[in-house]
């Protein structure tokens, strides 16, 4: 069944070869094309997508906002944020919104289609260069006090597979439990880490030396 793709991009030109692009791969299917986010709340309801690809740079409601909103609405739904930006500021921002990855424009020719596999599977997929300012932004940022966190055994090693980037299929085939199960636990991890993706689960995890 065909992955389908809500895309928010302003710039035409370039809406229209992402569509192209996408639908390169005979199992994804692009829903819609938006020139920005203003009616990104409704638009969840009435595409149901299920990947968002957000651009960051919109007029009126820019990419990390809109990943606010969406997060409010649908904490599941995963958002790939696809930008010129590689500096810390938009990348953390936009992690700490709920996006799920973090793709730059520049490489994105090479790197979409298999971003929106790996996160469909539960992965959290960025460009090389931001993976890498991630790790070493992290332990600097103190944005909030740090609270008690009390996983299980099962959960921790969980955790530790989400941060060494493995999928959820991955996840289930090395400790021997169905995907569902394994979806269960993470959602666990999720509600007691207090964040709503891998992405966030990864950064905290490392923040806060949880593993």
């Amino acid at each position: 069944m065909a992955v389908n793709i809500l895309l928010y991009e302003d710039n035409e030109l370039l809406r229209e070869s992402l569509k192209l692009l996408i639908e390169s791969d005979s199992n994804s299917k692009v829903l819609a094309l938006m020139p920005n986010a203003e009616t990104v709340e409704t638009d969840l309801t009435t595409f149901a997508p299920d990947v968002i690809l957000m651009d960051i740079d919109m007029p009126g409601i820019n990419g990390v906002e809109a990943v606010k909103r969406i997060r409010k609405i649908n904490q599941a739904v995963p958002v790939i944020m696809i930008t010129v930006f590689e500096d810390n500021e938009n990348i953390f921002n936009a992690l700490c919104a709920g996006a799920s990855g973090y793709i730059l424009k520049k490489t994105i020719d090479l790197e979409l289609n298999s971003a929106i596999s790996m996160v469909m599977s539960g992965g959290a997929p960025m460009t090389g260069l931001v993976a890498k300012k991630v790790l070493t932004m992290l332990p600097q940022k103190a944005i909030e006090e740090k609270t008690p966190v009390h996983l299980t055994e099962k959960e921790t090693s969980i955790l530790q597979f989400l941060v060494n980037g493995y999928s959820y299929k991955m996840i289930a085939g090395e400790i021997n439990l169905s995907i569902d199960t394994v979806r269960f636990h993470i959602k666990k991890i999720y509600d007691k880490l207090h964040v709503h993706s891998a992405t966030e689960a990864v950064s905290k995890a490392i923040r806060e030396r949880l593993i």
